[in-house]
């Protein structure tokens, strides 16, 4: 995954106003937001659907049987090449110790494959439970996925990112970012879903939401 490192770092180093990634961003949110990506997710006071994905370790998990009696927050990420999702995971895990003393759980689902899930349990300490979503199957079903686009695949191309050695597919898809917080019924109680992946919810304001239900 040196590639994914490279365009870390490549994004990382660059003014957040930087034309020739800010504006093949606008364009594809718009797009997204056309086709009023996400507006099928899961919303407050749906029952959120028992997803059976395997884990780091390859083991099948039931996010129902994950959840026992227990509030949930189930979020779904782009993956560890993304700063965006980063910065995001970097948050959540300064989140666990209050996130853990609700009596709380969190449920990451990423597509990446060759060790992606493992390296964003590691980014968690190891206290959140990383579920991989195989050709982004989940994410599709929930109405969280849609094409790239040509402009965005280039881009990312150019800068030595290939999502196929990313994802496993030359499918061109990635994750709508999305946040759900779910109750000890299995109701959602809160939903973060933007089509733009740069806005994300915010941690410590969802585990104060939890503390709350």
């Amino acid at each position: 995954m040196e590639q994914t490192t490279r365009l870390y770092a490549d994004l990382q180093r660059r003014p957040n106003g930087d034309s020739g990634w800010s504006e093949i961003y606008d364009r594809f949110v718009a797009r997204l937001t056309a086709l009023e990506a996400g507006r099928s997710a899961p919303s407050a006071g749906a029952r959120f659907p028992d997803l059976q994905l395997p884990d780091h370790h390859g083991q099948y998990q039931s996010l129902q049987a994950l959840q026992g009696n227990r509030p949930m927050i189930v979020s779904f990420v782009r993956g560890g090449w993304c700063p965006y999702c980063r910065g995001e995971l970097e948050q959540w895990r300064e989140q666990m110790p209050a996130l853990a003393a609700a009596g709380g759980r969190l449920v990451v689902v990423v597509g990446e494959i060759a060790g992606g899930a493992d390296r964003i349990h590691a980014m968690l300490g190891g206290e959140a439970v990383v579920l991989c979503d195989i050709d982004h199957g989940a994410a599709l079903d929930l109405g969280l996925a849609y094409h790239a686009g040509a402009d965005l695949l280039q881009r990312y191309h150019d800068a030595g990112l290939d999502l196929t050695d990313v994802y496993g597919t030359a499918s061109g898809i990635l994750p709508i970012p999305a946040t759900f917080l779910i109750d000890s019924r299995g109701l959602v109680r809160q939903a973060c879903v933007d089509p733009d992946f740069r806005v994300r919810a915010d941690p410590a304001a969802m585990v104060v939401a939890l503390t709350q239900l």
